[in-house]
């Protein structure tokens, strides 16, 4: 079995975008930069969440776009809640 492994510069458009559809999603609108930023991390931290409960996400870049959409989401989930 091979591993699917995402080079830096498909890390920052997977994460782009990742970052602004969650954004849409929730609501909240940062720029380019943030939507990056919120996307790569938060892809870091579904993939610890989803290792957590034994649930895995590999494939390939449309995997890792679902997580980090997931991670995104959460994170702006909890900027919502902490700007309030």
């Amino acid at each position: 079995m091979t591993t699917f492994q995402i080079g830096w510069f498909l890390t920052i458009i997977v994460g782009g975008l990742a970052g602004w559809l969650a954004g849409k999603f929730m609501g909240v609108r940062f720029g380019l930069l943030m939507n990056i930023l919120i996307g790569v991390v938060g892809a870091v931290v579904a993939s610890a969440i989803f290792r957590r409960f034994g649930v895995g996400v590999e494939g390939d870049w449309l995997g890792y776009l679902v997580t980090s959409f997931v991670g995104a989401s959460i994170l702006l989930f909890v900027v919502k809640l902490v700007r309030r």
